[in-house]
């Protein structure tokens, strides 16, 4: 039976000192609210999973191995695709929803330690 939540009510995971995540996993989605603050570093990674980040406020550069570089900005949606090697850094405190399909395992077994390393841009 479909129902609603808030956000404040679901565990807040603190992946290091600069990220924290909440997320909410159905049969073949994940739906997470991250909160990265300034200089935050997701390192180089991929997934079998669509990707769908949408900046709710602050700004994220995406890094792609072709060294294209994407800066998403409040209000704005980025789509990668599944098993696109990608990283990001906050360029401010920023608050990020991310859609994934498929869901995300890796998360939810908590072997996501590239997330968990407290990487801070030098």
């Amino acid at each position: 039976m479909p129902s609603a939540t808030k956000f404040e009510l679901l565990d807040t995971d603190k992946m290091n000192p600069l990220i924290t995540r909440q997320m909410l996993n159905g049969a073949d989605a994940t739906f997470a609210r991250l909160v990265l603050l300034r200089g935050a570093i997701v390192p180089r990674h991929s997934h079998r999973s669509e990707q769908y980040t949408m900046i709710f406020s602050g700004a994220l550069k995406f890094i792609f191995d072709d060294q294209t570089e994407t800066i998403v900005h409040a209000g704005e949606i980025l789509m990668i695709p599944a098993n696109v090697p990608h990283s990001a850094e906050a360029l401010e405190d920023t608050v990020d929803f991310d859609f994934f399909s498929p869901r995300r395992e890796d998360w939810i077994r908590k072997d996501d330690a590239y997330l968990r390393v407290g990487a801070k841009k030098e």
